[in-house]
């Protein structure tokens, strides 16, 4: 009876390791919310009207090691600024042009990054002048890290860098979104909101043809402190953004709008549509069962076997009785 016993005992706790090592080697990170790469993609815009706080006196740091763009203030700290609305920095649409700083692409950078490490790029761990933990909380610090992991879009191949219009869109579904969600703030022409931006008044039919790459953000993640509808919320793709693009191109544009320097985008990444959060209610409960196998699954799949294994030693115990 005791060798039994102890066998038994021996099965209890070499079973409980062999389940504890499975759960620490299959955990996973918890899966980002959309509501989390939405903020990320408003802190990359401009985080201190998504944080609704004032930004910080003069220049950020880092901008002294430029002269090419001349802004100032308030600009100097957005993301969006340094790395442009491709994310492609130096090697995107801000290869020239007024907004050409030489700063580096985040969306090629951070392809081989954890959140943890794109948070310590954040807080300065590469280069102190980069730090913006004295701003941006843990909070806000991981919803631009997931943002840039999760949802940015690479829409460089998908734009002819001569003409700025989308490559193989289908402007027709682009209208049928943009009357379904667009249309009631902005009319059937785009021309009721008026946008003030580089010194000039610009409609959303302008902002589609000077700048593809801001429109595309915006509709999929909206603008801080408005109303906007969020495309990435109401669940569209990557090829929806670019449809309702080649739809607005067709809108009035205010004129002649000055096309930018042709630039020839460097090799991307094919993720076209990012991992991370599901768009729909199908993939949604899919993605719900992998975190909770990836997490609490684990530990109830420990819990379970151990209870189960010590029931059947002493059940049979007992009938060794």
């Amino acid at each position: 009876m005791n060798r039994l016993v102890k066998a038994g005992v021996f099965s209890v706790i070499f079973t409980a390791f062999i389940l504890l090592w499975i759960s620490s080697a299959g955990a996973q990170e918890p899966v980002p919310t959309d509501e989390d790469i939405i903020q990320g993609a408003l802190i990359y815009d401009r985080w201190y009207a998504a944080l609704e706080t004032d930004p910080p006196e003069g220049d950020m740091p880092i901008w002294a090691r430029q002269s090419t763009n001349t802004r100032s203030g308030a600009d100097t700290w957005r993301c969006a600024e340094c790395h442009g609305w491709d994310y492609r920095g130096a090697a995107g649409a801000y290869k020239a042009g007024s907004h050409f700083t030489g700063f580096p692409d985040v969306y090629t950078l951070v392809a081989e990054m954890e959140p943890a490490e794109i948070i310590d790029h954040l807080k300065g761990a590469n280069d102190p002048a980069h730090d913006f933990s004295a701003y941006l909380d843990a909070a806000a610090l991981n919803q631009v890290a997931v943002f840039l992991k999760y949802g940015a879009i690479d829409d460089a191949p998908y734009i002819d860098p001569i003409s700025l219009r989308v490559i193989d869109a289908d402007p027709e579904h682009g209208r049928s979104l943009y009357e379904a969600t667009c249309q009631t703030c902005h009319d059937e022409d785009g021309t009721t909101i008026v946008f003030r931006s580089e010194g000039i008044n610009e409609t959303l039919g302008s902002v589609a043809n000077r700048d593809p790459w801001r429109f595309l953000h915006r509709t999929r993640f909206g603008v801080a402190g408005t109303d906007m509808p969020v495309g990435y919320a109401l669940g569209w793709t990557a090829e929806d953004g670019r449809d309702v693009l080649a739809y607005v191109h067709s809108l009035p544009s205010g004129g002649e709008i000055a096309v930018s320097e042709s630039y020839q985008p460097a090799e991307s990444r094919q993720a076209e549509v990012p991992a991370g959060p599901a768009n729909n209610l199908f993939s949604g409960i899919l993605t719900g069962l992998a975190a909770f196998t990836g997490g609490i699954g684990y530990a109830a799949l420990f819990i379970g076997g151990f209870l189960l294994l010590g029931f059947l030693v002493v059940f049979i115990l007992g009938r060794r009785k």
